[in-house]
């Protein structure tokens, strides 16, 4: 009899290995997500490939429900009352980190005449982008506690607003370099505008919309299955109408924080459904980075893996600086925003159509910075917040 492997069956082994090697990481005082990566590399087509290419594809759907629950998550931390305690600190040192990340990559690369200027604008406007997921994972697994990791979760939310406005901009200016007849209002501006403030408005809309059925549905079975809703409806909406769908479910969440005294009961609920789902995202990540475009990234890639952390690191610092932010957040806020996954690659498909001619040579670079940081991001955010102490139980 000739067996095959059914979608469950697979989800069934991921969450086994995940536990597994998130057991193992934890051994080795390494966070968790780590092992969950590494089980998925191992099981995904690089190594094993008893995930294959088809059935990542048809378990995608973990990725967009995973990372709509960690935005609304995230955005649960932006209430009114916090930043009226600190001002305009995140926005400045986003700003900041994003802009230097994609300076200190171009640099190099025009300077040394490594790579032709539309090739480096483009790719290096792709450096801004920074992974939510794994960061939250960290602070979450550890409890992290304190100023730095209250501005490092500010910070990695307005950073895909930065990174999509400055990816636009970089766009609009190599198309204006390769063929200016090429450029569109619509194109250059009004897209990224309403992928970006559209989402944050539709999402704080809904936020405010689910503190409604709140007065009426009181159990916790009932509250926690409106909250699935309201989560899945968010994604869902982005998807229809070309939202950003970290921005839209983030604003979900800063809408129901500052309008229902109930968040704090909603969030203890969603935790307790969470965990599995984010450990298959992290899993379903570690199958899809792979090993094969390592070699392929030659000179270019090097200085874009390497020179964007200089540059988030330095943008931070720089940052936090000029915004008096605090001598703990300057020094240790940066090395943590070093994850980079799922937006950039997203980001790395729209640059293949403005330089179709480097296309997969971007994709590679983005493909292999993101099985690096995604390794290592997640613990250098644990020694950057234990630095910082604000991390006292590293077991």
């Amino acid at each position: 009899m000739k067996f095959s492997l059914n979608v469950l069956f697979v989800l069934a082994v991921m969450i086994f290995a995940g536990m597994a090697f998130g057991r193992l990481a934890k051994l080795l005082r390494l966070p968790n997500v780590t092992g969950y990566l590494v089980a998925g590399l191992l099981l995904g087509p690089s190594v094993t490939g008893f995930i294959n290419a088809e059935t990542l594809s048809s378990i995608n759907i973990i990725s967009e429900m995973a990372l709509g629950f960690i935005a609304f998550s995230i955005g649960n931390e932006f209430k009114v009352s916090y930043f009226k305690r600190v001002g305009t600190a995140p926005v400045v040192i986003a700003t900041f980190e994003s802009l230097f990340a994609i300076l200190f990559v171009l640099a190099p690369l025009l300077i040394f005449g490594i790579a032709e200027p539309a090739f480096a604008i483009v790719l290096s406007s792709i450096a801004a982008a920074t992974a939510p997921a794994a960061t939250i994972m960290v602070i979450n697994q550890y409890r992290a506690k304190g100023p730095v990791t209250d501005m490092l979760l500010s910070v990695v939310a307005i950073d895909d607003a930065t990174a999509l406005a400055m990816f636009s901009v970089s766009v609009a200016i190599a198309q204006a370099i390769k063929d200016p007849a090429q450029i569109s209002l619509q194109t250059s501006l009004f897209e990224p505008l309403w992928e970006i403030f559209g989402g944050l408005v539709v999402g704080f809309l809904l936020g405010m919309l689910f503190c409604i059925p709140l007065r009426w549905f009181k159990k916790d079975g009932n509250r926690l299955a409106l909250t699935i809703a309201f989560v899945f409806l968010g994604v869902g909406l982005a998807d229809m109408f070309g939202f950003s769908s970290l921005l839209l479910c983030m604003a979900l969440g800063a809408g129901l924080a500052n309008f229902s005294s109930q968040v704090d009961h909603i969030m203890k609920l969603t935790d307790g459904l969470t965990p599995p789902i984010f450990m298959l995202f992290f899993v379903l990540s570690g199958a899809e980075l792979q090993l094969s475009v390592i070699p392929a990234v030659g000179i270019v890639g090097i200085i874009y893996v390497v020179f964007r952390v200089i540059g988030k690191i330095f943008g931070s610092w720089f940052g936090a600086k000029i915004s008096k932010a605090g001598k703990n957040i300057s020094r240790y806020l940066g090395p943590a925003l070093m994850p980079q996954a799922g937006v950039a690659i997203g980001l790395s498909l729209v640059a293949t159509r403005v330089v179709p001619e480097n296309g997969a040579y971007i994709r590679a670079i983005i493909l292999c910075g993101t099985l690096i940081y995604e390794l290592i991001g997640p613990v250098i955010t644990k020694i950057s917040l234990t630095k910082a102490g604000e991390i006292t139980k590293t077991k």
